[in-house]
């Protein structure tokens, strides 16, 4: 992979039970960009970003994710890919019958971290990070959707992850609860360095926070003038 890129298409193919949606995708993302990815319902977003994450084989074509090639992947190769990324959802996927603590200590167990002091440490850091040093201890379920999301980009960043991948992170939340999310977002990409790339039909949010636009549109990845 080209040494400043974190994510590399070419002419790929990208389907959904066994239906393509998107090809000749050429696509290069480079580490510490952060891009926007529109397009209408079932144009391809979220299998474009679950081949990404090795959720849907690649179906033609090529391409390396993190310095990793997710052409033909094997399954022992994934979890080596996904230590790499952090993935946020839109319907937040937590652990809601937890506190905010375990649901992120759970996650740093399962990608491998041993040391309790030093997951502790590392939760205390996220929990900072996102605005939610207070609530470690609160059961998930008492949150609002806006902590809810923070939690999720807590545990999205646990790892200190190359890329991350947010589908519709502010698809169930309010306009000033998007906000937030959305400069939490960015500021993570600024001060981290993190790769970002965000699918989403809020395109108030992509005029209040311009940056690089794709398109998922008639079959095609496209990247429209601005």
């Amino acid at each position: 992979m080209e040494t400043n890129s974190i994510i590399l298409l070419e002419n790929a193919v990208i389907q959904h039970q066994n239906e393509p949606l998107l090809s000749n995708v050429n696509l290069k993302i480079d580490k510490g960009e952060f891009v926007y990815l529109i397009g209408k319902s079932g144009t391809g977003k979220t299998s474009l970003f679950r081949t990404l994450y090795a959720d849907m084989p690649l179906a033609g074509g090529r391409g390396e994710v993190c310095g990793v090639d997710i052409t033909n992947i094997k399954s022992s190769k994934v979890p080596m890919l996904r230590r790499k990324m952090g993935i946020v959802f839109q319907n937040f996927r937590l652990l809601t019958d937890r506190d905010v603590y375990s649901n992120l200590y759970f996650v740093l167990r399962a990608i491998g971290w041993k040391n309790k002091r030093e997951i502790d440490d590392r939760i205390i850091d996220v929990l900072n990070a996102v605005g939610l040093a207070d609530k470690a201890l609160f059961p998930v379920y008492r949150l609002s959707e806006g902590e809810q999301q923070r939690v999720g980009i807590a545990r999205a960043i646990a790892n200190n992850p190359e890329l991350i991948l947010a589908d519709e992170p502010t698809g169930n939340l309010d306009p000033i609860t998007s906000e937030e999310i959305m400069s939490l977002l960015i500021d993570i990409n600024q001060k981290m360095k993190t790769t970002i790339m965000i699918s989403t039909h809020d395109y108030i949010m992509i005029e209040r926070f311009s940056s690089r636009v794709l398109c998922c549109e008639n079959g095609k990845l496209i990247e429209p003038m601005q």
